[in-house]
């Protein structure tokens, strides 16, 4: 199996047990431009900082170091874009789960104002990245409409846009009639549009931050998983699985749901839940005019949300929850399918080209944490479904704070790293969560 196609099929490396059921590649590995040259590690390397992982944090954070002069060296374990940098949506949306308010009271006046600055500008800074260096990425930026489900939804989606626009964000409330106007399905009772929002090819972005790192002096291996991290007379020791060795001053961990076991304590951190998506062929004309007809991007308020774009080529995509475990076969998306029909009768009897599905890093409090739990060791996790700009602008802050040593340019306190209580239970309660939301939520 190809690299490629293992991108698109599997939510993680395979560990042995059963094969994993074999599927087409992803949509994004089906139509992504082609990556940069890389190589695996070989021997030993020095370098200034170590970056583990080759995602939008890690390569982000090599890229901004490498235009300061700092030489930086990223270790991936697979290709670039193999973890969820190549796996989701391709939905650019600023800002966090909490509201700015929320913020405020949760961080204080000075640093919550950092946090709502940094979390409001995250969108702007994938797309001037790729303006800036010229990358062949597939994009658009209409907008994100978050869609309401209930009524109680409903009034916080229009709080939701009214503190935004009191900070001169293109922020607006929708009713009924606009949603439907705008998204092509009657499903919502209103929502809000956020103008800063747009979609990319989530892995020809990942493929080109590669390419930028590199033509501004980083180097990227892939193929070189870290299975060994340790710090020795000052220097940290990243080892490969091959034997090989980066020896640098500092290291920066950005592997999210997909290395976190390399660092003591971490994965317990996390709840590593796997979101499941479909893609339908090419819409025709007739049936693509009348769905998201002015190219904005959808999630909604569920607990156990829809998320739903077209993508360049015209194909509708719909993405949610999906089981715990690794896909068994075509029925782990039927439920996917169904929903899309329901939503947009319009597209029925259009096939189904593309299932995958990719893995997510939710943290207790659902924001991003950064950790610095010995000298020279900076953790990136958790996402929370903002992953494209969230990280992307996360690598660039990390970068600065290794570059300077101010903790005011993190847009986020260090902290410790904290359990999930139970954590060894995680997949029962998790599934008695879906179940329970699966409930409350309502039918579509």
């Amino acid at each position: 199996m190809s690299h490629d196609a293992f991108l698109g099929n599997h939510a993680a490396p395979y560990r042995g047990g059963k094969e994993p059921f074999p599927l087409s590649p992803s949509l994004w590995a089906a139509t992504a431009g082609a990556p940069p040259p890389t190589e695996a590690l070989a021997g030993a390397a020095r370098a200034d900082v170590a970056v583990i992982g080759g995602g939008y944090a890690g390569l982000s954070t090599a890229l901004h170091l490498a235009e300061r002069g700092i030489q930086a060296v990223v270790l991936e374990g697979r290709e670039i874009g193999f973890g969820g940098s190549g796996r989701n949506g391709g939905q650019v949306i600023p800002g966090l789960k909490y509201d700015p308010d929320e913020l405020l009271s949760r961080y204080g006046p000075e640093h919550g104002e950092r946090v709502i600055d940094f979390a409001g500008r995250t969108a702007d800074v994938v797309f001037d990245l790729i303006e800036r260096h010229g990358m062949d990425v597939p994009r658009a930026r209409a907008g994100w409409i978050q869609g309401a489900h209930t009524p109680q939804a409903l009034e916080v989606a229009h709080r939701r846009a009214a503190q935004w626009a009191r900070r001169g964000v293109d922020a607006r409330p929708l009713d009924r009639g606009q949603v439907a106007a705008l998204l092509g399905t009657d499903k919502y009772l209103g929502g809000w549009l956020d103008g800063r929002a747009g979609t990319i090819q989530p892995l020809s972005y990942v493929r080109g931050l590669a390419r930028a790192a590199m033509n501004a002096g980083a180097r990227v291996h892939t193929g070189s998983p870290v299975v060994s991290l340790k710090r020795d007379g000052g220097k940290w020791i990243a080892t490969t699985a091959s034997g090989s060795t980066v020896t640098a001053d500092r290291v920066v961990m950005c592997t999210n749901a997909y290395g976190a076991d390399l660092w003591p304590g971490l994965k317990p951190s996390i709840i590593d839940a796997n979101t499941f998506q479909v893609a339908t062929r090419p819409l025709p004309d007739a049936v693509r005019a009348g769905i998201l007809p002015q190219g904005q991007v959808c999630s909604d308020t569920r607990n156990l949300l829809l998320y739903f774009r077209l993508d360049h080529q015209g194909r509708l995509l719909m993405g949610g929850r999906g089981p715990f475990r690794e896909p068994r076969g075509v029925a782990d998306w039927r439920h996917l399918e169904r929903v899309m029909v329901k939503m947009f009768p319009q597209v029925a009897g259009v096939p189904f080209e593309f299932r995958w599905c990719g893995r997510v890093a939710i943290t207790r409090d659902y924001l991003p944490h950064l950790h610095e739990p010995a000298p020279g060791l900076l953790i990136d996790i958790g996402c929370q479904g903002r992953g494209v700009g969230l990280q992307t602008a996360m690598g660039k802050a990390m970068a600065d704070y290794v570059a300077t040593g101010d903790a005011a340019a993190l847009p986020v306190p260090l902290s410790e790293i904290r359990p999930f209580p139970l954590y060894g239970l995680r997949r029962l309660y998790v599934n008695a969560v879906v179940s329970w939301y699966r409930l409350t939520d309502g039918g579509v």
